[in-house]
């Protein structure tokens, strides 16, 4: 019989606020325990570095604004094809749990709290899942408002955002027919930092230890110790629940855990997501199937989660499945559509291409704005952009941004 696939999908989670990377900070012992028995993606991107735009483009395969999102408030369209239409096609039972993100919201309301939270999501906005149970958005990590196939109008439940989402899905999954694919989507750790995270005590703000590429003049750094120490205490809750959902799934259900973006906090004086650096545009990806964990050290976007989905699903017992296709050209396309107007966001539009040493990003002109050496500059201290001694550097990596590939779309 097929093996049940869970897709974990967090908020906000950079890929290297994780024990299993080395940050101090973190307090991750569920995650690092998963990337024990993973296969551990330490390349891997975001297509997009913010949540509408990523959720989009991992539910169908097809980057923005192909897949129908160009701005921060477009919904995906109804009749957009997603994962779950692909996994119903091979008798899995879908289910969707958790932040959505992808409706239509209102302009005029605020952003954080019920406005939002209480919005319904119609049938046919929910991305063909045969069962849905979550919120559109709110940002409230305690006391969330869910509805959908059994709660036919918003109610609000007392609790930990994760503990109880990831409680609900379990008890959900535990009475759907398998073999059954399932995306538990949840909001932490994504501001606001200062919530409560389920008991877990902030750090201590002076003893965090910050990136090297966070300036310590300018008030940066002081801000993001503050915002830091609220950041760890989510993380450290959302890994918790995170635990106690596996802990009642059966055993050999494959599981995906990735986010849809990171947070800059602080490097290079900037915050939130959106910027095309590595602490906004990297992101974990653990996959847990049959076989030895180890690091797959390629270039990977989110954007391939799809086709990586539906080969888990064509993999029978303890054969192993290709996660991947084979080697190309090892290079990942990045890029934000519009300009998202919030504050601290991103200022301009960008397109981008990143392997696992190099990276550019092209501002909305078309112009280099951006070049790094990862693999000697790993915390991108130095733009090489405007070197003419690199310029045919920039010529080599834009090629991957005139191909027809660029559209994004994998099948």
């Amino acid at each position: 019989m097929a093996a049940n696939i869970l897709w974990i999908v967090t908020t906000q989670w950079r890929a290297q606020a994780c024990g299993y990377c080395g940050d101090a900070n973190a307090r991750t012992p569920c995650l690092d325990a998963l990337a024990a028995e993973s296969v551990n993606f330490t390349q891997a991107v975001t297509p997009h570095p913010f949540g509408p735009f990523a959720r989009a483009a991992m539910l169908t395969g097809i980057a923005s604004p192909g897949n129908g999102i160009r701005d921060y408030f477009d919904p995906l369209p109804p009749g957009a094809r997603t994962i779950a239409h692909e996994m119903r096609d091979r008798s899995y039972s879908t289910a969707f749990f958790g932040k959505w993100h992808l409706y239509k919201r209102d302009r005029s309301a605020r952003l954080t709290g019920e406005d939002h939270a209480r919005i319904v999501v119609p049938a046919q906005y929910r991305g063909g899942f045969d069962f849905w149970e979550g919120f559109e958005s709110g940002f409230l990590l305690n006391n969330p408002w869910l509805h959908g196939s059994r709660l036919p109008v918003p109610v609000r439940f007392d609790g930990y955002q994760s503990d109880v989402v990831c409680e609900r899905a379990s008890e959900a999954l535990r009475g759907l027919g398998g073999p059954w694919f399932a995306v538990v989507s949840l909001e932490a750790p994504h501001p606001p930092y200062a919530a409560p995270a389920a008991g877990v005590r902030a750090a201590d703000p002076a003893a965090l230890k910050l990136r090297e590429n966070v300036p310590a003049a300018g008030g940066a750094a002081e801000r993001a110790r503050a915002e830091l120490a609220g950041y760890y205490a989510h993380i450290e809750a959302t890994d918790r629940s995170i635990g106690g959902l596996l802990s009642r799934l059966p055993g050999d259900t494959r599981v995906v855990l990735t986010s849809a973006h990171g947070d800059m906090h602080g490097s290079h004086g900037l915050f939130r997501k959106g910027w095309p650096h590595e602490e906004s545009v990297r992101v974990p990806l653990l996959v847990r199937i049959p076989g030895p964990a180890r690091r797959d050290e390629g270039a990977f976007s989110l954007l391939g989660l799809a086709e990586m989905t539906t080969a888990l699903a064509a993999a029978t017992g303890t054969q192993p499945a290709a996660l991947r296709r084979e080697p190309g050209d090892g290079a990942s396309l990045i890029s934000m559509p519009s300009v998202v107007g919030l504050p601290d966001q991103c200022d301009r539009a960008w397109k981008g291409v990143r392997t696992p040493s190099r990276k550019l990003v092209l501002d909305g002109r078309g112009a280099p704005w951006l070049l790094y050496d990862l693999e000697r500059d790993p915390l991108e201290m130095r733009n090489l952009a405007a070197d003419p001694a690199r310029a045919g550097e920039v010529v080599e990596l834009g090629r991957f941004l005139r191909r027809p590939s660029a559209a994004g779309v994998t099948r």
